[in-house]
Order: structure tokens, then C-alpha cells, then sequence
């Protein structure tokens, strides 16, 4: 009996260990889930508060939306190259201004002038800040000068400082007796000698030159031998001057030698004054005539002239002398013996394009 009991109660412990062991199992399964769900909670916590602290917006928005939304992470990942590109911006634009051919200035002598095709049989440019010729063509060649005449004219009765005020008359002297030009400034006429120089320079007015010349100290002889001593005095060893208006042939000088004189007239005020007035209202014994300047260029915006002279006999062709901003650079321009009525005017736009197309060429350095 004894034994019986004993293997009932063996069997029954045996039996109860069997079925208890799934039971464990199960519980201890829950118990490593519950584990884990705990430990991943504290990662993400973890995570989260890693983010706040280290101030990654990036890194928490991927941490927050990696698992819930693949929407917005792709929304995320989409922003944030735009986010990394506009940071990177300022080197791209570095770059990229590094790889255009950057710009300076050069000199007139980079650009070939014979493109220019000048119709004037003598041409010359002057570079006024360094004296260098940026444009010649024929500049030594001695040829009749006309009406340039006049800013010698000019000069010497300066120079002289002779009243301005003071009243002259046009006489008969005055009239021209070698071309047979016309003149609005009738025998008899009077006006102040600034005036006269007015005239004379603006528009040409030959009597009013003359006139000037023969109220000088000394007469027009005195005027001449002024007129010649000046031009020795600036350098212009190719130039001789017979009389006061230019209606003289033999009034002759070079492209080169024009440029020193215009560069000299543009120290008076007076000439840079009188030589650009684009017309005049002037009353002349009671008659109000109205005078224009000779050169059309001093009428047009797109020109800045200090000085300007035009001339014209047939002997010297159409001939016109500016001191003028180009291309913001000082110039002195000189053009002798144009042939055709406005072909100066021509030649002196053509110079002006040239040298503004010229001022910026690309700069081939290495970046």
C-alpha cells in the first residue's frame, strides 16, 4: 500500500511539472516583451531628448516621422538637400562669379582703329591723363587748317586781357576780300569784344575774328607775330598762322600741333564757355538776330564737349577739333580735310563707338 502511495504521489509530481513548464514559458515570454517594450521606450525617450539637446530639427523630424509616416519622410528628405543648397549657396555664387570672364579696363591701343573706316584725310585722338596718341592717321601731315584758326584768335586776345567790355565796330577791313564770304554781321555793326569772340567761336562769324585781330594793340601785323609767338610757345613747330579768321590758306599746321592748341584753349574758361553755346540771341544795333553753334555735336546729349571748332575753305576740307569726355576718358580729338558736309560729324561718332566698345574687353586671366 505503502509503495502504491508513493508512486501516486511521484506520478502526480511528475505530471505537474509537465504542465506547469508551458505555463512558465509563456509568462516568462510576456515578462522579455514587457522588458523590451520598456528598454525601447527609454530609446526613443532617449532619443528625443538627445535631439532638444543638441538644437537638430533635421534629426527629430527624422526620428519623430521615420516610422509613422513614410509620407513625410520623403517630404523631409526632399526639403532638406534645399535646406543643405541654400547654406552651400554663397560658395556656388563665389564660384560661379570666379568662372565669368571678369572685365577691366585697357588701353585704345588693344583695339584695332582701322576698322573704323575715317573718311577724314588726317586724324588724330589724344589721350589727355597720359598724352599718348590713342588714334592717328596722317598726324604729321601739314595742310590748311581754316576756321580752327579762330581758338588762336581767341587765345592771344586773352592772353592780352584786353577789356572785354569794350565796344569794337566791324569795318571795312573786315570784310573778307580772298573767299568772298558772306557775313549776318553788316559794315558799321558794333558790339563788345566779348561778344565778337562769341560770334567768332560759335559761329564762325569771320568779320567778328577779323575785327578782333584789328583792335589788338599794334594792329593786325602786332596780332600776327602774337598769333605765331603763341604757337611756338606750345610746342607747334609745324605751324604758321597769316591772319586772324582762317580764310587763308596759308594758316597751316598738323593734326598733332591742332592738339596741343585745343588742349591749351581748354584752360580758358571763356573758350570752353564760347565754343559750346549751342545759339545765341543777340542784339546787334537794335536788330535781334539769332546765331547757332557751327559743330551739331554740342546740341546732342550723348556728347560731353569742352572745347569745339569747326573750319572750312576748299583748300583745308571740312575740318572739326573737340576736347571732349569719351568713354569717361579726357580727350583731345582732331579731324582734318574731311570730305562730305557731315563726314566729320561721321568720323567723330565713329571714334566715340569705338572707343566706349573698347573701354571693357573680357579679361581672359586665370581664375
Amino acid at each position: 500500500m505503502k509503495q502504491g502511495f508513493r508512486a501516486a504521489v511521484l506520478l502526480g509530481a511528475l505530471l505537474g511539472f509537465g504542465l506547469g513548464a508551458p505555463v512558465h514559458a509563456a509568462t516568462d515570454a510576456k515578462k522579455s516583451q514587457s522588458v523590451a517594450k520598456k528598454s525601447g521606450s527609454k530609446d526613443v525617450a532617449a532619443a528625443k531628448q538627445s535631439g532638444k539637446a543638441a538644437g537638430a530639427p533635421a534629426r527629430k523630424s527624422v526620428a519623430t516621422n521615420a516610422g509613422k509616416a513614410p509620407a513625410k519622410s520623403a517630404t523631409a528628405a526632399s526639403k532638406a538637400p534645399v535646406k543643405s543648397a541654400s547654406r552651400a549657396a554663397p560658395q556656388k555664387t563665389a564660384s560661379a562669379q570666379g568662372s565669368k570672364k571678369s572685365m577691366r579696363k585697357v588701353s585704345m591701343a588693344d583695339v584695332d582703329p582701322r576698322r573704323l573706316m575715317l573718311y577724314s584725310a588726317s586724324a588724330l585722338v589724344i589721350d589727355q591723363e597720359t598724352g599718348q596718341p590713342l588714334l592717328e592717321k596722317q598726324s604729321d601731315t601739314v595742310v590748311p587748317i581754316a576756321s580752327i584758326s579762330k581758338l588762336m584768335t581767341a587765345m592771344v586776345v586773352l592772353d592780352a586781357k584786353l577789356d572785354l567790355n569794350e565796344v569794337i565796330a566791324i569795318g571795312d577791313d573786315d570784310v573778307d576780300g580772298l573767299k568772298g564770304t558772306r557775313s549776318r554781321l553788316p559794315v558799321g555793326t558794333t558790339m563788345t569784344r566779348e561778344t565778337a569772340m562769341l560770334l567768332a567761336l560759335m559761329s564762325s562769324e569771320n568779320r567778328a575774328a577779323h575785327a578782333l585781330g584789328r583792335h589788338y594793340p599794334g594792329g593786325m601785323p602786332a596780332f600776327v607775330r602774337a598769333m605765331n609767338q603763341k604757337a611756338q610757345v606750345l610746342g607747334m613747330s609745324s605751324s604758321r598762322f597769316e591772319e586772324p579768321t582762317g580764310l587763308s590758306s596759308n594758316n597751316v599746321s598738323t593734326a598733332k600741333d591742332l592738339a596741343r592748341m585745343v588742349a591749351a584753349a581748354a584752360r580758358y574758361p571763356e573758350i570752353r564757355h564760347f565754343s559750346t553755346t549751342e545759339e545765341a540771341r543777340v542784339d546787334l544795333n537794335g536788330h535781334v538776330r539769332d546765331f547757332h553753334n557751327t559743330n551739331a555735336l554740342v546740341r546732342s546729349d550723348n556728347w560731353e564737349i569742352g572745347v569745339s571748332k569747326t573750319g572750312y575753305i576748299s583748300e583745308a576740307g571740312r575740318c572739326l577739333v573737340m576736347q571732349a569726355r569719351v568713354a569717361d576718358k579726357p580727350v583731345v580729338i582732331v579731324l582734318l580735310d574731311s570730305a562730305g558736309k557731315m563726314t566729320r560729324v561721321g568720323d567723330a561718332n565713329r571714334i566715340k563707338r569705338w572707343m566706349e566698345s573698347a573701354s571693357l574687353v573680357p579679361d581672359r586671366r586665370p581664375v
